[in-house]
């Protein structure tokens, strides 16, 4: 079957990650000639509270939670600079956005994972959300399936989301192909089943059974706004039996740098608590549903005969505060936005394992690099995290950093944040320790000056540094 008959035959997309034994004596250099084939799925505005494995008892997420099971699940994996684009730049480049002083969302002329991983023989395929300069054929893939952006006209098929919600978001979106060609009977924008039809064209991909191993980078949109709530999964999570996020404010108690953003005009102010609920119930059925789709490919993989040389690499472009600290979006610095759920499985990666470790979605270039046997590229700023998974060491970055625009930065440590406001001169202090979900700012409590002063001073040195 074509490309084309399968994007009009609804053959289109999803993703994975599985587990395995690739290395049987723990993570160690392969010496086989057939290196692991890499499946990477990345969802869209995924917040790491959200699997049920990791401590969510209200979400229904068991392919996701036997990942957390068969594999190591990263705890403190930040999304830097917590928007779409840049975001999944960092991903596919390995490179920090900030670096220059400027917040930089392209990945033309950078270090590119995909072409890494051709040049040292993979078949490289990409299926789903495209958000970057370029297309995925002229960025180090060689094919996709399902490919889904910007392109189409109006009117939306679906122009109000489940709670009868003007639609503001994936606007003219359309599936199509590499050449280019548009399939708006395929639905213009988002659709209730769109993560079905990219773990279609994901599963299509891997029944080929190449000679040669694969990277499959599967870009979901799910659980990003408008939320439709997928068929078959109406009325599976009543709002009145989900709970309110534990730093649920009605409002942000000032302006953050992205008070009149899209995203924050996707709620009314104050935020009243049945709204943030209905949104919660709303947007946990469209994770479930897009966990259905990753069961799927993983099924797939088994089938095939894959599974057990197969890395799978779970994460999210960023999270999204959804009624947290009174807000909707994901441009904030609190560990909703910033943090990602991260879950690497497949051969010789250590199972049941819930690592503390911090890392950045940057890291993940040169990690599976390394994990397979490949070359790091020269210039890359994420750092491998193959030590940590070895247990050779506890830390790869003692700190970690994010940014947000001109608006605000954050220095992240093993106990603490301090978050800067720059252009309204406010600061943040949190013990997460013991106050995990960031309720009490302590930068003006005298009895904290000495770790607000040192936090200051690290981070100042670093944005001398970009």
């Amino acid at each position: 079957m074509s490309i084309i008959e399968s994007v009009r035959s609804g053959l289109l997309f999803g993703a994975v990650f599985c587990a395995g034994c690739l290395f049987p004596q723990g993570v160690e250099a392969r010496t086989e000639a057939r290196l692991p084939n890499v499946v990477l799925i990345v969802t869209d505005d995924q917040r790491p509270d959200t699997i049920s494995a990791l401590g969510n008892a209200e979400i229904q997420t068991p392919h996701l939670d036997s990942l957390v099971r068969t594999g190591t699940a990263f705890l403190r994996a930040v999304s830097p600079n917590p928007l779409c684009v840049p975001a999944r730049a960092e991903i596919m480049t390995g490179m920090c956005g900030l670096r220059a002083g400027r917040l930089d969302t392209r990945i033309e002329g950078k270090p590119l994972w995909a072409k890494t991983m051709r040049e040292a023989g993979y078949h490289t395929w990409y299926v789903g959300k495209w958000h970057n300069d370029g297309r995925p054929m002229t960025r180090g893939y060689e094919q996709s399936l399902a490919l889904y952006a910007g392109g189409g006209r109006r009117p939306l098929s679906f122009p109000v989301d489940y709670a009868g919600r003007e639609v503001t978001g994936y606007c003219g979106w359309v599936l199509q192909n590499d050449d280019g060609e548009r399939f708006p009977e395929l639905g213009v924008g988002l659709t209730p089943d769109i993560s079905e039809r990219f773990a279609d064209a994901a599963m299509e991909l891997i029944s080929r059974k190449p000679d040669r191993p694969f990277f499959l980078h599967l870009n979901f949109t799910a659980p990003h706004d408008p939320l439709l709530i997928p068929p078959g999964w109406e009325g599976t999570y009543k709002p009145d039996a989900i709970s309110l996020p534990p730093n649920f404010l009605p409002q942000h108690p000032f302006d953050h740098g992205n008070f009149d953003g899209r995203d924050e005009k996707l709620l009314p102010r104050p935020r009243t608590p049945g709204d943030v609920r209905r949104d919660l119930a709303a947007y946990y059925a469209v994770i479930s549903h897009m966990d259905q789709q990753i069961g799927r490919i993983l099924d797939v993989l088994k089938a095939t005969a894959q599974a057990d040389d197969t890395l799978v690499i779970f994460t999210s472009d960023h999270g999204l505060a959804m009624g947290s600290h009174g807000l909707r979006g994901k441009q904030n610095m609190y560990e909703h936005s910033v943090g990602v759920p991260l879950v690497i499985c497949g051969p010789g990666i250590p199972a049941g394992r819930r690592n503390r470790a911090q890392c950045y979605l940057r890291d993940l270039f040169p990690t599976v690099c390394e994990l397979c046997g490949i070359a790091i590229p020269e210039g890359l700023d994420g750092r491998s995290l193959v030590p940590v998974l070895r247990g050779q060491t506890q830390e790869i970055h003692p700190q970690v950093f994010g940014y947000f625009r001109d608006a605000q930065r954050m220095i992240r440590t093993d106990q603490w944040k301090l978050i800067h406001y720059p252009q309204i001169g406010k600061w943040q202090l949190f013990h997460l320790e013991k106050d995990p979900h960031e309720n009490h700012n302590l930068a003006g409590d005298p009895n904290h000056v000495g770790p607000l002063a040192r936090l200051r001073a690290q981070l100042e040195s670093w944005q001398g540094e970009q």
